[in-house]
């Protein structure tokens, strides 16, 4: 059985993850961090059955992942957050799936360092949706005999999302760029704007939308509309959940969910 620690355990994400980790035929949970609630019973703080799992102070995160043996970690924080926390656990020798967004290449420099100098696992996307990841694929292939149609991203999701445009908007962006040879971005679009040779991408947030992304190739009297809609999160918790038992069984190194899946 894998020991699996969760990072943010308290939050949405976090306390989801704990609850499928319950589930999980490959997973035990060993650890569980907060700012919050720390001494508070994990399992109760994801309103399921207590799990006998105090949630730990992040303060404490080496001490306790080697006290308890944690062979992964999981983290869908914030970058802030991450860029400190990963260097830790990478250095305790515990593999990582990471899901936070809004990492700055310079953030992502130190924990990608971090991951190979230790010589740790890890899988880091911005999305750890089965159906996102096929999505990717899906618009690389449209692009290939689409690249001189005008293209727009569309992403969608609740209040109080903190990075925008999203971390898929942006990868679904890199994928259309990469298959047709390099494109600019353009983030929404205000004034005198006449449109270039650009992908524009464009942020809604409102309300507890969990996740829309549209890819839009528009040409001359036609367009194709990809779309993906997330009806919960567990579409996102159970891919990371798989990530991580997927991952110890791999070589050092840094993974994308393209290689969990086998696309």
């Amino acid at each position: 059985m894998i020991n699996a620690a969760v990072i943010g355990a308290c939050g949405r994400m976090g306390a989801l993850i704990v609850e499928t980790i319950t589930t999980s035929p490959d997973l035990q949970l060993s650890a569980a961090f907060d700012l919050t609630n720390v001494g508070k019973d994990a399992g109760e703080m994801a309103r399921i059955a207590p799990l006998g799992i105090e949630v730990s102070d992040v303060k404490d995160l080496e001490r306790v992942l080697k006290k308890t043996d944690t062979d992964v970690l999981i983290d869908f924080t914030v970058a802030g957050a991450t860029v400190v926390n990963a260097p830790v656990v990478a250095g305790c020798g515990v593999n990582l799936i990471i899901g936070t967004t809004g990492l700055s290449p310079e953030q992502r420099a130190v924990i990608d360092g971090a991951i190979l100098e230790n010589g740790v696992k890890a899988v880091i996307s911005p999305n750890y949706s089965v159906g996102v990841n096929v999505f990717f694929k899906i618009i690389r292939e449209a692009a290939k005999y689409l690249s001189d149609y005008d293209i727009e991203i569309i992403e969608a999701h609740h209040n109080q999302k903190k990075d925008a445009p999203s971390g898929t908007a942006l990868r679904a962006a890199d994928v259309i760029s990469e298959a047709v040879g390099g494109k600019e971005y353009v983030y929404g679009r205000e004034g005198i704007a006449p449109r270039e040779k650009e992908i524009g991408i464009h942020a809604v947030r409102g309300g507890d939308i969990t996740g829309d992304h549209t890819v839009l190739f528009a040409g001359n009297s036609e367009r194709i509309e990809i779309k993906h809609t997330a009806h919960s999160r567990e579409i996102f918790v159970k891919g990371a959940v798989r990530a991580a038992a997927w991952v110890c069984a791999q070589e050092p190194g840094i993974y994308s969910m393209d290689d969990v899946l086998g696309l």
